[in-house]
């Protein structure tokens, strides 16, 4: 009986939580809730549309929303929570197939792990070994809970925070099960054997803790865009797509056919809302909040999937088919503008002619809605939305800054960046100084406001993701770090370096000369290092107060 699990869970995750008086409190009960239909409700009901309709909506609206008061406190324990298990993913929509092909094809058993790399079962005693000389209490368990730790062992050995505050060698010193990871994992010459262990682990807990398909995980990313798990709209559209997928067959009578269309509109809409802010910059180790960055990947895609969505409901009842027309040139509209603010003149000036072809002079009802030039429709798009959509305002912030870096830089154009700067300042003091977002709630933090962070940060996790992006030649970005100042290298140069080193390395550049002078370090680094790790400090005391001030309200 299925709708007894989407009343329970749905009343924990919405009414119970609101009641309590932490974010933390309000966190264990969301979460107690998609845990029941999730992992118990769907393997009760697996071919139900409503229930992963349900499931899929309280991830996009509950976590990835701005309607709860604690909904950043949500966002970074999610995004923490996923990067401990399964680590951050590449940028390269390619590469991130291969990523997570790799837990699609995972071992199925320690026996099957050792079959295929000789040496993992091995390095599995001699942890298991490590860990019971802690005491009974830190006997192996291949969990969720061993998996978190894990996580967190390699998320200190590649977060830039933790190499500021120096945690790994505080952690090797004070904390046994820390150091038992690093002793056992850490050996280079185990290199293969672990990696095997850590893509059976994953796998395992996955399916085990999460009910959820490495496999199917793998054919999404692969054949609908560039997921990331530790986004919460990444979610809601595995499970309405896997609703739709499972279970459309027992809902094709007319008078059931709008659940199907309304699993349908989640999985899509979470697509647009991964175009919106789908790039993800995380560090479990930092008290900030998940940096989110559009991600215009996601754009061909969502035309692509809304034929598929709009040619199955074109004859269903109600109009199922003209509400998706509706949304897609909605979403059409507001990625030209924010191609457009990003500089990607030629694509945003394609797609506005095709919107032209679809719905203006080209419509059924022809009208004359895309016939003013560009410039004036990009604005008019503005016009009013920062209030009515803060994405709008966060996406435009962010596409300015984009455009700023790539052409300012690239083309050595530096007026370009400035205006860029300016435009993304003057829109982020506007934006937090708007008397309808300028508040802050009982646990510290503006709901709304702060959903466009302070004008450092947007640089900082713009420039990160320009440097990072492949769809520029690596050469092409070198030219863009050395030519920035060096207050924008010292913010991108830890967290980009892993990456950035590894491709340098497997292409012909690295004949020509040598990786330090292609991507130098920039002066002041440690000084710069040593002021994160004041301000890092200063952000815990900070949160510690706010968390204390919410437990005494």
């Amino acid at each position: 009986f299925a709708q007894v699990w989407g009343f329970h869970g749905h009343n924990m995750a919405y009414n119970i939580s609101v009641m309590t008086n932490t974010a933390e409190e309000r966190w264990d009960w969301v979460t107690a809730g998609i845990d029941l239909v999730r992992n118990q409700g769907l393997r009760y009901n697996p071919n139900d549309v409503v229930l992963h309709k349900d499931l899929a909506f309280w991830f996009a609206h509950k976590i990835d929303g701005v309607s709860d008061d604690a909904h950043f406190h949500y966002k970074k324990q999610f995004a923490d929570e996923w990067h401990y298990l399964l680590g951050p993913p590449p940028f390269d929509h390619d590469e991130r197939i291969g990523w997570i092909q790799v837990l699609a094809n995972a071992p199925d058993s320690l026996e099957e792990a050792e079959a295929r790399v000789p040496g993992t079962q091995a390095v599995v005693d001699a942890l298991s070994e490590a860990l019971d000389e802690q005491g009974p209490r830190f006997r192996m368990r291949l969990d969720r809970d061993f998996l978190i730790n894990l996580g967190r062992w390699l998320a200190v050995k590649n977060s830039p925070y933790a190499r500021i505050l120096g945690l790994d060698a505080a952690f090797k010193s004070n904390d046994p099960v820390y150091a038992a990871f690093d002793r056992v994992l850490g050996d280079p010459e185990q290199r293969d054997a672990v990696l095997n262990f850590l893509a059976y682990l994953r796998a395992k807990v996955l399916r085990e803790d999460y009910n959820m398909n490495p496999g199917v995980m793998y054919e999404f990313t692969r054949d609908i865009g560039p997921l990331d798990w530790r986004h919460p709209q990444a979610h809601a559209l595995y499970w309405a797509r896997l609703g739709t997928e499972r279970g459309a067959k027992r809902y094709e009578g007319a008078e059931d056919v709008h659940k199907v269309i309304n699993n349908d509109r989640i999985w899509l809409q979470s697509m647009q809302a991964l175009a919106r802010s789908g790039l993800l910059s995380v560090d479990p180790m930092s008290e900030e909040n998940p940096g989110r960055l559009s991600d215009p990947r996601w754009i061909r895609s969502i035309d692509r999937y809304f034929r598929e969505v709009y040619d199955k409901h074109y004859d269903s009842r109600g109009g199922g088919g003209d509400s998706f027309s509706n949304f897609h040139q909605n979403f059409m509209k507001q990625a030209v503008r924010e191609l457009w603010r990003a500089g990607e003149y030629k694509d945003s000036e394609e797609m506005y002619t095709y919107l032209d072809s679809l719905y203006g002079s080209g419509g059924v009802i022809p009208n004359a809605g895309y016939s003013v030039p560009i410039e004036q429709f990009v604005k008019d798009q503005s016009t009013g939305e920062y209030e009515m959509q803060p994405e709008v305002a966060r996406s435009d912030v962010y596409a300015s800054l984009r455009r700023g870096f790539r052409e300012g830089l690239l083309l050595d154009r530096p007026e370009v960046l400035e205006d860029a700067i300016r435009f993304a300042g003057q829109l982020t003091a506007y934006f937090k100084g708007n008397e309808s977002n300028n508040y802050v709630n009982k646990f510290g933090a503006g709901r709304i406001k702060d959903l466009v962070g302070n004008l450092e940060t947007s640089v900082r996790d713009v420039f990160r993701v320009v440097l990072l992006d492949r769809s520029l030649p690596l050469i092409d970005r070198l030219t863009i770090y050395n030519r920035a100042g060096d207050e924008q290298k010292r913010m991108a140069y830890d967290a980009v370096l892993p990456e950035i080193k590894a491709e340098f390395e497997m292409t012909p550049l690295v004949q020509a000369f040598s990786f330090n002078q292609a991507f130098p370090e920039p002066p002041g680094m440690d000084a710069y290092r040593r002021s994160q790790a004041i301000a890092a400090e200063a952000a815990r005391v900070r949160q510690e107060s706010l968390d204390v001030g919410a437990e005494r309200k």
